[in-house]
């Protein structure tokens, strides 16, 4: 009696050991699909409040845009140069504006990246600032943060303009075994309005959401699973309880046989 019941309790601990693919695996929708294609949507960044914009004015008589150049344009891989290009670029303050050289304060919060730098092109123009103007304008203090079951959570500076969630996974070194795909959660400020998203990465349901890709500021939390949140505690997890029990089981009849 007492051997089927031990041989009972370790069937069970193995079963609940064994995690099951549905739970693990990315986009399972994709798994049983020959080759196939879909159509990308992207979603334009828009300038928020506290963003500092890197912003380059060219044109053909240069020294009519030297004037309106205030950043250091030279391009360098040195954290101390780039943190000293984000100290010199213009910080969009609580009103939404920049105060750009002779042009004073411009409104930009709200507005895309190309928005403000047809802003900016219209004002240089129409004030005979500068000739034809190009305009390249950089958000330049973007970042995400990545909390839980990943492999290296911290916060991450990015400097594309479409950073996907699986790129941001990427940068926090993958989610572990542990943490819940099915439910990652996204918080994101736009405008002064928080937004949480539940995401079900066993699925590609959501690629064509506002959602797919990383906007400056977001936070992504993986959760843990039950056992690892059980882990936590004194008793770790019903898988540890059998084990526990099989050994006081085995140790008795062990006993019983001498």
């Amino acid at each position: 009696m007492f051997k089927k019941i031990l041989l009972l309790l370790l069937v069970v601990s193995i079963l609940q050991s064994c995690a099951s693919k549905k739970n693990i695996w990315y986009y399972q929708d994709t798994q049983n699909k020959d080759t196939y294609q879909e159509q990308v949507n992207y979603y334009s960044t828009k300038i928020q409040i506290n963003d500092i914009l890197y912003v380059k004015i060219s044109a053909l008589m240069a020294d009519t845009a030297e004037p309106f150049n205030i950043v250091a344009t030279t391009a360098t891989s040195d954290n101390a140069n780039v943190e000293n290009i984000r100290l010199q670029g213009y910080l969009v303050s609580a009103e939404g504006t920049i105060f750009f050289p002779v042009l004073g304060p411009i409104k930009v919060a709200g507005k895309t990246i190309p928005e403000a730098q047809d802003l900016i092109k219209k004002l240089l123009n129409d004030g005979e600032y500068v000739k034809n103007p190009i305009v390249s304008i950089r958000i330049i203090n973007n970042k995400f943060t990545i909390l839980g079951e990943v492999n290296a959570p911290g916060t991450y500076d990015f400097n594309e303009q479409n950073l996907t969630i699986n790129q941001a996974i990427g940068k926090g070194g993958d989610m572990t075994i542990r943490g819940i795909r099915k439910d990652v959660l996204l918080i994101r400020e736009v405008d002064g309005v928080r937004t949480y998203a539940h995401l079900d990465l066993t699925s590609t349901d959501w690629f064509d959401s506002p959602y797919y890709y990383v906007k400056q500021n977001d936070v992504i939390i993986v959760n843990q699973n039950p056992a690892r949140v059980s882990n936590s505690g004194y008793l770790a997890d019903i898988g540890t309880a059998f084990g526990l029990v099989s050994l006081l089981l085995t140790v008795y009849l062990i006993t019983l046989q001498n």
